[in-house]
């Protein structure tokens, strides 16, 4: 008796052990994954302050390329537009794919990434997911289209996003918010065997199927839905910005969110929204700029079933798009490049006499 108790004890202990000893190896192991996160993210963060650092230094020679290419590739597109307009969803994808990241970087640097959690990426995101893996799905492009021809199109033209070829910045601000509508125009209009591959079963063929469903069916999927995908994702930007990483933010007023940066540019310039947005006192201002852009959701989202039953007003609507980029982007050019450039001149007038003294010393 004794020794089968002394035995079942030895293998409880032995049992223990390797419990133990296996866990340990779990806890070694997860450190260092958690080690490796942070020296990536340290890696990843160094050379994106590289980056920018290098083109803050060439700034005018970026300038000139990013201008001619900037150019070039505008009437590049025109001619894909008009000659493979089915082509134009791909050039949107590598757009995507390849100028997002890069932004994140720019960004980082900048500590502006947080604008990467703004409703543009978060429909682009979805948009992107649509055309790669659910191309037929109408009930999704309706949403997505919602999406670009709601909020997105009509932020390009209330916030004055402006075509400038000259800066990287703002010609992916325009496409992030441009693209999007111009894609769904070519589909719904001129590529009628991708729209009309999204036919719904058992209804007849020969008519577009935006004709054949009821207007409760268009409202519901151009309007109530994505108005439920506006406010999920207004929960989750609440939840991530302004309660995880509350303390980050104030701790550092450098960081830029989409809110901070438009409460700055709208006090400096103490215009209607600034005021509006204190109607409930200052500490209030970001419940009265989520019930703003609430609103301006809600009529923007509105809008887009009329644009989606209509070639004629789909077509309107991408000209104001483009013709407002075009206008914001001249007064840039005039009104607002040359006073940066007197700017930029004071601020190196000043660093130079602390640079001359600092080898003088």
């Amino acid at each position: 008796m004794s020794t089968t108790e002394d035995a079942a004890a030895e293998e409880n202990s032995y049992s223990q052990r390797r419990f133990s000893r296996v866990k340990q190896r779990l806890k070694d192991r997860s450190k260092r994954v958690a080690q490796t996160r942070e020296k990536t993210k340290e890696i990843l963060s160094k050379q994106a302050v590289l980056i920018a650092k290098h083109a803050e230094e060439h700034e005018s020679f970026i300038t000139k390329v990013t201008h001619f290419l900037g150019v070039f590739s505008y009437g590049a597109f025109c001619f894909i537009l008009g000659a493979r307009p089915q082509d134009v969803r791909y050039i949107y994808v590598l757009f995507y794919i390849t100028f997002v990241p890069l932004r994140w970087i720019y960004y980082r640097y900048k500590k502006w990434h947080y604008y990467l959690l703004d409703f543009c990426y978060y429909a682009n995101t979805i948009f992107l997911i649509m055309l790669l893996f659910f191309p037929r799905n109408q009930k999704l492009f309706m949403v997505t289209f919602s999406f670009a021809e709601g909020p997105l199109a009509w932020a390009l033209i209330v916030w004055r996003c402006s075509l400038v070829f000259s800066s990287v910045d703002k010609i992916v601000s325009v496409l992030i918010h441009l693209l999007p509508g111009v894609v769904f125009f070519t589909i719904c209009w001129w590529d009628p065997a991708f729209f009309e591959a999204m036919h719904p079963e058992g209804s007849a063929r020969g008519f577009s199927w935006r004709h054949i469903e009821n207007k409760s069916f268009l409202c519901r999927w151009l309007f109530t839905v994505p108005l439920i995908a506006y406010v999920l994702w207004q929960v989750l930007y609440f939840l991530i910005v302004d309660v995880l990483r509350r303390q980050r933010l104030l701790k550092d007023p450098e960081v830029m969110t989409s809110y901070r940066g438009l409460s700055k540019k709208a006090q400096k310039a103490n215009n209607i929204w600034w005021r509006f947005s204190g109607y409930l006192g200052d500490q209030n201002r970001l419940l009265m700029y989520i019930l703003l852009q609430a609103i301006f959701t809600v009529a923007t989202m509105a809008l887009t079933v009329p644009i989606f039953l209509s070639y004629e007003l789909h077509l309107v609507f991408q000209i104001l798009k483009v013709s407002a980029a075009v206008w914001n982007g001249g007064q840039f050019l005039v009104e607002v490049m040359p006073r940066q450039v007197v700017l930029k001149e004071k601020k190196k007038l000043m660093v130079a006499p602390v640079q001359e003294n600092e080898h003088q010393d």
